[in-house]
């Protein structure tokens, strides 16, 4: 699978910006796809999940109610509608998916994803 994101760039706190991750290869053999972030200093945090083959989606806490991942089959292209923006959302946001399809508890971990895209940084200012 080879994933490539964009979208990002800089905001005021309370705006919205959207993510694109076009998908090519064996989506739905390697699911779900997902965004994760990393902020300086930190860790991979996992944001937000979709499956290409149920249409379920998983959040992480922190954005649940202002973000929103959805897909388009045709265009094998995967959204991420982030509204609301905080500063703590700032960091380099990236699309990834397994290998192979994972069981909804093991969505949210960086280390089980195998295909990453390059990312795309958001800037989010107080």
């Amino acid at each position: 699978v080879q994933l490539q994101a964009s979208g990002g760039g800089l905001v005021q706190e309370g705006g919205s910006l959207r993510l694109s991750c076009v998908a090519s290869g064996r989506t739905r053999a390697n699911d779900p796809t997902g965004w994760f972030r990393q902020a300086p200093g930190k860790e991979r945090e996992f944001v937000a999940a979709i499956s290409w083959t149920s249409g379920g989606t998983s959040y992480a806490d922190s954005v649940k109610g202002r973000f929103t991942i959805s897909k388009d089959n045709i265009k094998n292209t995967l959204y991420l509608q982030m509204n609301t923006l905080e500063p703590e959302d700032t960091g380099v946001y990236f699309c990834a998916a397994p290998r192979g399809r994972l069981i909804r508890s093991n969505w949210y971990g960086a280390h089980v994803h195998d295909f990453w895209g390059q990312g795309t940084h958001v800037t989010v200012s107080s």
